[in-house]
């Protein structure tokens, strides 16, 4: 029969929100005492002493071992006349494949009592499966206990379904029937069945109303589909896969006490086999076909790959062979042990034999892998041999590999006595710059300027040799130290670190400070430059703490920066634009300082270039930029690598620039989103065709544009 069909699903399946309806609530609410009344005046304002229904409304929230699953959701107002009678459907902020199976629900009916206060007119508290697991379908009448909330501890307090409520009375029996009769065990005969349930209705309301407690009538959800009634039974998932019980086991482990200690037959052959004595007789020494394909594929692992002993013993059985590959200098020197004297040597004599490396390979030199710094140095010295553009483009991941620099002599290059400057300034990095020309301002061929042309620089010392010499590196050294140095999470966590940026910032104070007059007019610069960020910063501050609306922020922000005498914003001695050094400007143009609709309102300011030119920017204050900053870096160094194979994107890359670890400038650039395109033109192609109409070109739209668009929008392969 079809009755005898028991249809199910599982609740791990079920990946929709639990719902539970809540009903009415039944049965009179008990007065307080005239005592009471007495006591707290207040009280006869409450719903309790309404002639009619109270405003009452009901939370719900879901418990598991005592501990809340989620937030509680509450009922919508509704103003009651004669009786409680919700009649709403709650969505709990759960899926039933989050529920374990000791999960319920508690529920407490609250009232107003005064401004912002609610008093518990009773909880109750019902779990959401059985004890069979199934989850509970149709109505249920809950006894609400009075006065207090409703309890999701293990075993609750406020019980919805007591032993006597379901057992002795006759509510209890009445609802086992109806189960009984819903799950298909009586027969159903249409108009009997109306007539009994009617009357069970008029039992229960007898029933509630002769009965002390309130009792709250909920709904629990039916699930069916193609008119079949499916019951949730809890299932966890992956519950069907099976684990194989091991019933003895197949491997005995037997401790080691020589586990992880040195294996003296392979430290002896690693000895022997790069001895001072195996020289001779490696240089000469030939590698088959098989062993050249291997060691080919070994030169072109990528930098992060391991090389196994194996692979490390054959690049150095083969080392003179591979002197003539620039690209297996990396490889090789992973293969040394630096620890061992006589390896090092031998190494580092066949470092200058070897093939020049390029100078972006140099670069993994410097990484904190390679710790010699004989090695560090020979990588200094490739990067002496690329120009500024390219020096430039490495110039923030240099930055951070002074990280892995010997600090002493980092420290070492200071002058005698310079620990707070030669002027007495201060150990903030803010105002390293910002002192006056001194005696020591004199031009003289000191320490920075003989090394500048010696190829055992360091990288510090390589660093500012050549930002002395190059305005814009200059200008965006000075930037990405001063972040290293303003970075409070790296003072706490690594004080080190952070007293050697600090001794960087020194001696490149130092260098500018002792060069000709165009390097000292570069060290006032960025001095200024400073100065006017620190300006900058301080008037967005007094923006953001201005009350009201974006509207009223803008208008404060632009008389601000009107105000010239305070603030000292628009009209300025021409300075380079940090984001840009190459343009010089002269100030903010007041009228046209706006914010955007952010959490954060950054403003667009539009600074006035000393050429005439407008030049928009976007500065962030309270948040980090040196992400967006690498990211752009990123994606400019590979539009310069796909540009070297003839692969031109047409990728134009914004600039932004972290002037410190919460503000920054972002470049702005006029765009009109393609969503925007796409509902006042119809499609791309109209738009290309208003704005750049040619006769020639194909479609009517200019060539070179449509060049731009194609490219790109290519994907390299």
């Amino acid at each position: 029969m079809e009755t005898d069909k028991f249809n199910y699903v599982y609740s791990c399946d079920m990946d929709i929100n639990v719902q539970l309806k809540i009903g009415s609530l039944e049965g009179k609410r008990e007065q307080k005492s005239y005592k009471a009344l007495l006591e707290d005046p207040m009280l006869r304002f409450s719903g309790l002493y309404q002639e009619n229904c109270s405003d009452l409304y009901v939370t719900c929230q879901v418990f598991a071992e005592g501990k809340p699953l989620a937030l509680p959701v509450r009922t919508s107002y509704k103003a009651f006349s004669t009786r409680w009678n919700w009649n709403e459907w709650l969505r709990l902020p759960v899926k039933y494949p989050d529920l374990p199976q000791s999960a319920q629900v508690a529920l407490t009916v609250w009232d107003i009592y005064g401004p912002g206060r609610a008093v518990p007119v009773g909880g109750t508290t019902v779990t959401l499966f059985g004890k069979y697991g199934m989850f509970r379908q149709g109505m249920h009448d809950l006894k609400v206990w009075p006065g207090v909330e409703g309890d999701g501890g293990e075993p609750t307090t406020t019980p919805g379904r007591t032993s006597s409520s379901l057992t002795e009375d006759q509510m209890g029996r009445l609802a086992k029937l109806t189960k009984a009769h819903r799950q298909g065990h009586m027969v159903k005969v249409d108009w009997l069945d109306r007539l009994t349930f009617r009357e069970i209705e008029m039992i229960n309301e007898s029933e509630k109303r002769s009965s002390n407690f309130m009792y709250l009538m909920v709904e629990f959800p039916r699930v069916k589909t193609n008119d079949k009634e499916y019951s949730i039974v809890y299932y966890e998932k992956d519950g069907d896969d099976s684990s194989p019980v091991l019933t003895s086991c197949d491997i005995v482990k037997v401790p080691d006490p020589q586990m992880g200690m040195e294996n003296l037959v392979e430290s002896k052959h690693h000895k022997l086999a790069r001895s001072l004595r195996s020289g001779p007789s490696d240089h000469d020494l030939k590698p088959n076909a098989a062993t050249r394909d291997q060691l080919n594929i070994i030169v072109s692992y990528p930098p992060t790959k391991q090389l196994s002993s194996e692979e490390q013993d054959l690049v150095w059985k083969f080392r003179y062979y591979l002197t003539t590959q620039e690209k297996a200098l990396t490889k090789f020197l992973k293969c040394v042990n630096w620890d061992l004297p006589q390896e090092a040597k031998q190494a580092l004599e066949l470092l200058g034999k070897w093939r020049p490396m390029d100078v972006e390979d140099s670069l993994e030199l410097l990484s904190s892998q390679f710790t010699n710094p004989t090695v560090r140095r020979y990588a200094v010295a490739r990067l002496q041999q690329a120009d500024d553009e390219d020096l430039l483009m490495y110039l923030l991941q240099l930055v951070q590999a002074l990280k892995y620099e010997n600090f002493s002599d980092i420290q070492g290059g200071l002058e005698p006595g310079s620990k707070r400057d030669s002027q007495g300034l201060s150990d903030d990095s803010s105002q390293i710059l910002s002192g006056t020309s001194g005696p020591s301002a004199a031009p003289q061929k000191g320490k920075e300027g003989a090394d500048s042309e010696n190829l055992e620089q360091d990288l510090c010392t390589f660093l500012i040799s050549r930002a002395c010499k190059n305005s814009t590196l200059a200008n965006y050294l000075y930037w990405y130290v001063i972040v290293e140095c303003e970075d409070q999470d790296t003072q706490q966590r690594d004080p080190k670190t952070h007293e050697m940026y600090l001794n960087v910032m020194r001696r490149f104070s130092q260098a500018l400070l002792k060069g000709d007059k165009s390097v000292r007019v570069m060290r006032s610069l960025l001095a200024a430059q400073q100065t006017f960020v620190d300006r900058l910063v301080q008037l967005m501050k007094a923006v953001q703490r201005e009350s009201g609306n974006r509207k009223k922020k803008t208008e404060r922000l632009q008389a601000l920066l009107a105000d010239n005498e305070k603030v000292n914003l628009s009209e300025i001695e021409p300075i380079p634009l940090p984001l840009e050094p190459q343009i010089r400007i002269r100030g903010i143009v007041p009228e046209t300082a706006t914010l955007f609709k952010s959490a954060l309102m950054p403003a667009k300011l539009i600074f006035k270039a000393e050429d005439g030119a407008m030049y928009p920017v976007i500065f962030k204050h309270g948040d980090d930029l040196r992400q967006d900053q690498l990211i752009l870096q990123i994606i400019s160094l590979m539009d310069k690598l796909l540009r070297k194979e003839n692969l031109d994107l047409k990728l134009t890359p914004y600039k932004v620039l972290a002037t410190s670890t919460k503000h920054g400038f972002m470049q702005f650039v006029q765009s009109v989103p393609v969503a925007e395109v796409l509902a006042t033109e119809g499609n791309i192609q109209s738009f290309f065709r208003k704005h750049a109409p040619s006769e020639k070109g194909p479609y009517g739209i200019s060539s070179e544009v449509m060049d731009t668009y194609v490219k790109s929008c290519d994907t390299p392969t």
